[in-house]
């Protein structure tokens, strides 16, 4: 019996070994008279592209599927209005449309656009859906809004077209909770089953709970850490006894993460004992006028078992490594109600070892232990005693070296109301410039208030009349564009035209202006909806 092998697969084993190693036989194809033979890849190329024509040419039409199913369901949003539609083809097509100025990344632009159309409760036209789930498959985070105006419309897509199933997954799921729901939760792959856990801990979270605990032993180690991470949204008491179990966990990160999650949860036994340990390591002298620090000797199995790892793995001596998680972990209730002091009056007091009571070697641990418990447990009057009044003095001096020994000003600034964390913001760029003000202005809410937006101006105004270059400031700058409030165009513009011509700075004022003034116009078109 003879075997006639494929002449394209003849091509293709001489394109992957080359033509050096593999000659091309004469019998390539029927038409191999028909190419040049004096090169062989020349030859190998053409005989390629005759193959293919002939496939093409021989290929037979696929059997229809069938009647077409239903069409997509009624939506009864009104349409958007033709200039906010354009609009959004634009920035879909990443165009800098017409007017001459160069903007900035328009793609940049498209989730403030997403989220403003979709909580002005519009649909766009029919259209122009296909781009915006296209968009959505390159761009996870464009995802839930870009679904959301999507709308029927685009589920009935993505049911036809398998690179739009991520709509299937990002769908809110309806309020009634239907018994198909865990299908994807038994049958998807991992990251559909953790979209699917924390959708269902924002709408139930007693039933999220439930799902986890009944595959809990089967589940890998890295999933269990990330299946943890989703019981964040809706936390409560209820879900203290499974996080307890957790604690004996055979992973330690797994106990890691269970243990900061029952730390956020003041009233949790693991707070408690986080709290004896902490009331131990640190007490109020007794004149009153200090502190003293007395860390752990040791990590026992106890707490090892509450999430404590009995190596440093920052670098830290191990005392003082196993005080700060104490510390970190002990609620912050337990400080004022032991020492009768407020959080401002206990961050003034002076540290000290309880063996040498006038060293200060431990008061940087402390405060930096204390700034992670107030981001952990979300509590505004530490966070804001730790960050201090906004800075008032142009010299840095000890406002910034108070900063740096709180750990994560910005994260501290996040748990702060968000008019206060811009006004903070605002009066911080005032006296230090924007050199350090880029995590701080990535927690403030955007667009930026006035305020804000003016004292980021004026720093730009500075920073180009120092003779810094634009590019130094890339990272505020970009995100400047963003967040900055379109009603500060006209001073950008009045900083375009005090600049030197043709210059980094012009050019980057006219950039900044510009696209100010595309987004005010953008959300004018959503506003007058």
């Amino acid at each position: 019996m003879t075997i006639t092998q494929d002449p394209w697969e003849t091509l293709h084993t001489s394109a992957l070994l080359g033509t050096d190693r593999r000659p091309l036989p004469a019998t390539a194809l029927p038409l191999a008279d028909a190419v040049d033979q004096g090169d062989p890849a020349t030859a190998l190329l053409e005989l390629a592209a005759l193959a293919a024509v002939r496939r093409r040419a021989g290929a037979l039409p696929v059997p229809a599927a069938g009647p077409p199913g239903p069409p997509a369901a009624e939506d009864t949003r009104p349409e958007l209005p033709e200039p906010a539609a354009r609009r959004l083809a634009v920035l879909l097509a990443g165009r800098t449309g017409s007017g001459g100025g160069t903007l900035a990344n328009l793609a940049e632009l498209l989730p403030q656009w997403l989220a403003t159309a979709r909580a002005s409760g519009l649909r766009p036209p029919a259209a122009l859906v296909p781009g915006l789930l296209d968009a959505a498959r390159a761009r996870s985070e464009l995802r839930s809004d870009a679904v959301a105006l999507a709308g029927p419309l685009g589920r009935w897509l993505a049911e036809q077209n398998p690179d739009w199933r991520f709509v299937l997954r990002t769908t809110a799921p309806e309020p009634a909770r239907q018994p198909a729901d865990d299908r994807v939760w038994h049958e998807g792959l991992f990251a559909e089953r953790v979209t699917h856990l924390t959708l269902l801990r924002r709408r139930d979270p007693a039933a999220g709970l439930e799902l986890l605990r009944g595959t809990w032993s089967t589940e890998r180690a890295e999933d269990r850490l990330l299946f943890l991470d989703a019981l964040q949204d809706g936390l409560s008491p209820a879900d203290e006894p499974f996080l307890e179990a957790a604690l004996g966990d055979r992973s330690k990160n797994v106990r890691a993460t269970a243990a900061e999650l029952l730390s956020t949860l003041p009233g949790s036994a693991l707070a408690r004992r986080m709290a004896e340990r902490a009331r131990a390591a640190v007490r109020l002298a007794d004149t009153g006028t200090h502190l003293l620090v007395t860390p752990p000797t040791e990590c026992d199995a106890r707490m090892q078992r509450d999430g404590i790892a009995p190596k440093s793995p920052t670098g830290r001596g191990e005392r003082a490594w196993w005080f700060g998680e104490v510390v970190a972990a002990a609620p912050l209730s337990l400080w004022p109600e032991s020492t009768g002091l407020t959080p401002e009056r206990l961050l003034a007091l002076r540290v000290g070892d309880s063996i040498d009571e006038t060293s200060s070697s431990w008061a940087d641990d402390l405060r930096e232990a204390w700034a992670r418990a107030a981001v952990r447990q979300q509590d505004a009057d530490w966070a804001r005693a730790l960050l201090g009044p906004a800075p008032t003095a142009p010299a840095r001096g000890a406002r910034a070296r108070a900063l740096r020994t709180t750990g994560a000003p910005a994260k501290l600034l996040a748990v702060l109301p968000p008019p206060e964390r811009a006004a903070w913001t605002a009066a911080f760029i005032a006296v230090h410039g924007l050199g350090e003000a880029f995590q701080l202005l990535g927690a403030c809410a955007t667009p930026w208030t006035p305020p804000l937006s003016t004292a980021v101006v004026d720093a730009l105004a500075r920073a180009a009349a120092s003779g810094a270059y634009p590019w130094s400031h890339s990272g505020v700058l970009g995100m400047t564009e963003r967040a900055l409030a379109p009603e500060a165009a006209a001073a950008v513009e009045e900083l375009t035209a005090g600049a030197a011509p043709d210059s980094a700075w012009s050019e980057t004022f006219a950039r900044l202006a510009g696209t100010l003034r595309f987004r005010a116009a953008m959300l004018a078109e959503l506003a007058d909806a």
